[in-house]
């Protein structure tokens, strides 16, 4: 059992370094940094309880990384089935807010992809529990 919870917490460390250089990248591209300095970008306030919103959005992954290691297995695929579906649907709807840039494009089709898989593999291990 291990084994998963090693590959799940490899997961959410991939999936997080791609959350984060996605962001680092979006701070390079000169429209959004004049956005971002402005305090609104593609018409989206970016105030104090936005960014709550965001730091407990980012913090679901980071926490994954350790928790995939350390829940008791009844919990774990659910803590996994939970958060992947939650981060999955949240990079689906930012798909469409604003332009689009290709970079953007890039990193949520990995970040879908990753937290999908996730899910499905946490399913899987459900159904071995069965």
């Amino acid at each position: 059992m291990k084994n998963k919870r090693d590959f799940f917490s490899t997961l959410w460390v991939f999936v997080t370094l791609n959350y984060l250089y996605c962001d680092l990248i979006g701070l390079m591209d000169a429209t959004l940094l004049n956005q971002y300095l402005t305090g609104t970008v593609e018409g989206l306030r970016i105030n104090e309880s936005f960014l709550l919103y965001a730091g407990i959005l980012m913090e679901i992954p980071i926490a994954m990384v350790l928790l995939s290691k350390i829940l008791p297995n009844n919990m774990n695929f659910w803590a996994n089935i939970l958060a992947g579906s939650i981060k999955t649907i949240v990079m689906i709807a930012t798909l469409f807010m604003g332009e689009i840039t290709k970079y953007y494009l890039f990193f949520a089709v990995i970040e879908i992809a990753t937290t999908t898989f996730i899910v499905i593999c946490a399913l899987r291990w459900l159904k071995e529990k069965e």
